[in-house]
């Protein structure tokens, strides 16, 4: 090799360094290093920044990541007034309307995690926000099956008449917990309750909004619509800390007679794990899955494929893509009306009555 060529390889390097997507992560506990990770190793983009209260949360998401030398805060506002061109908001659900306002006023492209919000007044918030952002941001909602290459498969099928009308949609979310900790005395302070987020309803939303709202969102997708009404149950068979259910069952009722089903529950045996959505037309059946898609015609005559990869590597390239690409969308008022189906379901269940769409939106 050349001096010369050499020299331009290396500047080459360095300009593309220079010119790649630099991310901030917000929130490094479960989900939001799993996900800046898939960024990382599977997009051009590059994990800039470590946001977290804790800096311990901060140091192990450092290795799960990957990433050697980010820039790491502990106010989030001082990640964004940095020089990040994208963030990922993977911090607790009660914290994501004021995290996503921050984040539309620093003008920054915004990955945020679900759900919206834990009620009414902050999706009817994220939707306001989302209207008034700069129309060249990309703001993505962390509903990865949309992004899915069977997922998108599936509703291309439904959308083709494949399987006819579809009569019902059937959704399942099925998983266990493990052995889930036993009663513990109520938190004493506003900051241990917010530690323990994911097991009160006030923070996290409860089950149905925080954990079941991926198939929920699948349900909204493949019928084309919101739904205008919800009756359903559900409650808490083994005690544990907080209010959080661990079982609901929700009929959606949709435009058109249509039924939306939702069968959620973490009370499944330690190991297991179902979920998957399925749609029953005229002609035949489609079921969509994390791990397969699922095509029945007749007797005899299916189809089954396997999911190729993780769903969350085609959300995260497409986001990196959209933005690289000039090409961005605006997802936030889909994903907060799929945060809404979800409330309607809790709210059904709270009232043990149906409940509209138009008396969910003035509560």
């Amino acid at each position: 090799m050349t001096r010369r060529t050499a020299i331009a390889l290396t500047t080459a390097a360095s300009s593309a360094a220079n010119s790649a997507l630099n991310v901030g992560l917000l929130g490094t506990g479960n989900r939001g290093p799993f996900v800046a990770g898939l960024m990382g190793k599977h997009t051009t983009a590059r994990i800039a920044a470590l946001c977290d209260l804790s800096e311990e949360r901060m140091a192990k998401a450092k290795q799960q990541i990957g990433v050697e030398n980010p820039r790491l805060y502990t106010d989030f506002r001082q990640m964004l007034a940095s020089d990040i061109d994208a963030i990922i908001i993977a911090t607790p659900v009660f914290l994501h309307v004021e995290h996503f306002e921050a984040a539309v006023k620093a003008g920054k492209h915004i990955y945020l995690e679900k759900p919206a919000s834990v009620d009414v007044a902050g999706c009817k918030r994220i939707m306001a926000l989302a209207d008034s952002a700069d129309r060249k941001l990309n703001i993505t909602f962390g509903f990865q099956r949309r992004y899915a290459e069977l997922y998108r498969k599936g509703k291309q099928l439904a959308d083709s008449g494949a399987i006819g009308a579809i009569r019902l949609g059937h959704a399942k979310f099925i998983k266990s917990e493990g052995q889930r900790a036993q009663p513990t005395p109520k938190p004493r302070t506003a900051r241990e309750k917010a530690e323990q987020w994911g097991a009160w309803k006030e923070l996290s939303g409860d089950l149905i909004v925080e954990n079941n709202i991926h198939s929920i969102d699948v349900l909204n997708w493949f019928l084309g619509a919101r739904p205008i009404s919800a009756i359903g149950a559900g409650g808490t068979t083994i005690p544990a800390k907080g209010d959080s259910r661990d079982h609901n069952f929700v009929a959606y009722e949709y435009p058109g007679g249509v039924q939306g089903q939702l069968n959620g529950t973490t009370l499944a045996p330690p190991g297991y794990r179902e979920v998957s959505e399925l749609f029953y037309g005229e002609k035949g059946l489609i079921e969509t899955s994390e791990n397969f898609l699922r095509h029945f015609k007749g007797p005899g005559q299916e189809t089954i494929e396997k999911t190729p990869r993780n769903l969350t590597i085609d959300a995260v390239a497409e986001f990196v893509r959209r933005i690289n690409e000039g090409k961005p969308e605006n997802t936030a008022v889909r994903g907060a009306e799929s945060t809404l189906t979800a409330i309607l379901g809790r709210m059904a269940m709270d009232a043990r009555r149906e409940v509209t769409w138009a008396e969910m939106m003035k509560s």
